[in-house]
């Protein structure tokens, strides 16, 4: 049996990382073991009480600031076999999010740590942060092959430590049947939470730049803004894009739907569409659920060269474009559009379900074990 601790923020925090975690908790736990235990990381973004999904509970709560709540999350996580730390700079307290350094210190059984953003440019603070919350790990985790070579390349941490897991994708990603559609038109979509950097304008922008067809295409924007957007901005970024499809022309053609849906409802729009697009500013973002989930529902993509779309998309399995591009995007949306889904999709990657990802977590796991035991 392995009893297995995690530390990161969690539903009904709304951001990606709780929702991976949330995931991989349900999957950890094998025949016989344990439910996984989730130390739950305070984000500063009121969201209620939490809500552990299947063989999880929730533990404890770290919030940024206290050194009680370290000393009780490190204890929290020692009594487990493993622990499974997701670093992010944003969620934990202090410069850069360094009061990590000072739970993965205390924790003294084995500690899986768990990278989402490995910069190719960071500062000098961030790469000392990253080479030390490295160095405090038992071993280190990335979920692509171009986070491990950029790992390798600027910064301090043993290779012998680095191990690629890829994202997990949900049930209703994998195999999901056809949707029959409530319209003709041909629908691009993007979705995920929402602020800048999501870079959405320059898909406004490109649809705008579509030569006139019949049914003209529409582009579904689906996705809350984030939290901590909207705690600094409000829907200031929401009411930029409205505002740039009226100035446009095409704010019949654009429609940003705010609504929350859970995985089989987002799914189901997802199978409805033609082409995702991912627009993304960031030219350093090394990991995409949103990618993962788009190429395992069958669907063509279209995205700006983020490290993981250029790791995805390069053998054809969609069409990569320029940052802040709308001709480029423009082009490749009417390629796309004209060509059809089933020509344009080409080879997907692998849909690799929580189950597969949780194997590979639970082997690494025993691997650790049986080393601290020896």
């Amino acid at each position: 049996m392995t009893a297995f601790g995690l530390l990161s923020t969690y539903p009904p925090t709304r951001c990606g990382l709780a929702t991976f975690t949330a995931a991989l908790a349900s999957a950890l736990p094998g025949r016989g073991d344990p439910d996984s235990q989730v130390v739950r990381v305070d984000d500063l973004i009121p969201t209620g009480p939490p809500s552990p999904g299947p063989r999880t509970v929730i533990v404890g709560e770290l919030h940024p600031g206290e050194a009680a709540g370290r000393s009780a999350a490190a204890i929290a996580l020692s009594d487990c076999d493993v622990a499974i730390v997701q670093h992010e700079y944003g969620i934990y307290g202090g410069r850069d999010g360094d009061e990590i350094l000072d739970v993965l210190a205390r924790v003294t059984s084995p500690r899986i740590v768990v990278l989402h953003t490995v910069r190719e440019a960071p500062s000098a603070y961030q790469r000392w942060l990253l080479d030390r919350v490295a160095g405090l790990a038992s071993a280190v985790v990335v979920m692509t092959e171009a986070a491990s070579e950029t790992l390798a390349r600027r910064y301090s941490v043993s290779p012998s430590k680095v191990h690629v897991i890829p994202h997990g994708v949900a049930d209703p990603w994998r195999a999901a049947p056809s949707v029959r559609r409530s319209h003709d038109r041909p629908t691009v979509l993007s979705w995920g939470l929402l602020g800048p950097g999501k870079g959405v304008e320059w898909g406004i922008r490109a649809l705008a730049l579509q030569p006139a067809v019949e049914p003209a295409p529409r582009y579904v924007i689906a996705g809350q803004t984030h939290p901590k957007v909207a705690a600094e901005a409000g829907e200031s970024y929401r009411d930029s894009l409205l505002a740039l499809a009226l100035e446009l022309g095409v704010d019949a053609d654009v429609e940003i739907d705010g609504r929350y849906r859970d995985a089989p409802e987002l799914a189901a729009l997802v199978l409805a569409a033609d082409v995702v697009l991912l627009p993304y500013d960031s030219r350093e973002q090394s990991t995409s659920g949103v990618l993962v989930e788009a190429l395992a529902a069958g669907k063509p993509v279209i995205a700006t060269r983020f490290p993981h779309a250029v790791e995805l998309l390069s053998g054809g399995a969609g069409i990569l474009v320029g940052h802040e591009d709308p001709q480029e995007i423009a082009v490749a949306l009417h390629r796309v559009l004209q060509r059809g889904t089933r020509d344009t999709a080409g080879p997907r990657a692998p849909a690799n379900s929580w189950e597969a990802v949780a194997a590979q977590y639970r082997g690494l796991a025993e691997g650790l074990v049986q080393a601290a035991a020896a």
